[in-house]
């Protein structure tokens, strides 16, 4: 099972996915895991990260994977529930950080979600929607939202479900998505 969990910032995406890891997990057994793309890089995301700890409870096993999340998902099991948290972070961390080409992100973002499918792994993943602010004036920021969107094209065709969070409220797009692409042909 692979879901995608979108929506703007302090939404409640992050909520909602981990309720919807915490019902994989219950459902199916195995370990439940928290992968972090976050670093801790000023005081302020350092107290965020903490506090996400916090409110997590003692279930979760944390992974923290700024740009590796092939070799963080190696050490899942079989059956093993996951939250990645969040693409966003991760995509800005592979152009700005050192993780390399825009190919070579989207290459490994269908490597992670192949991965994950031959093993049974549930992955819910979770990224912002950037594109419902203003349209950017600088061509490195155009670039970075391409970027993201083509990670998030790419994850919305793969994923089993897709909910976008507004005001708290889980909208769940996918397979209703599905119905109106047979209506249309």
């Amino acid at each position: 099972m692979i879901a995608f969990v979108s929506g703007g910032a302090r939404s409640g995406k992050s909520r909602h996915a981990e309720a919807l890891a915490g019902a994989l997990h219950a459902e199916r057994g195995g370990r439940r895991w928290y992968l972090a793309t976050a670093r801790a890089s000023d005081a302020e995301m350092a107290a965020r990260i903490a506090r996400h700890r916090r409110e997590r409870d003692d279930g979760w096993h944390t992974l923290e994977a700024p740009l590796a999340l092939e070799t963080a998902l190696a050490e899942l099991g079989e059956g093993d529930s996951v939250l990645l948290d969040c693409l966003t972070l991760w995509a800005s961390q592979w152009l700005y950080a050192g993780g390399g080409s825009e190919a070579e992100g989207e290459a490994m973002l269908v490597r992670v979600i192949e991965a994950a499918r031959e093993r049974d792994i549930a992955l819910v993943v979770v990224s912002n929607d950037l594109n419902e602010d203003l349209p950017p004036e600088d061509a490195e920021t155009w670039r970075y939202l391409a970027f993201l969107q083509r990670l998030h094209g790419r994850l919305a065709r793969e994923a089993d479900r897709v909910i976008e969070v507004v005001a708290g409220l889980p909208i769940d797009w996918k397979p209703a998505a599905e119905l109106d692409e047979e209506i249309l042909q």
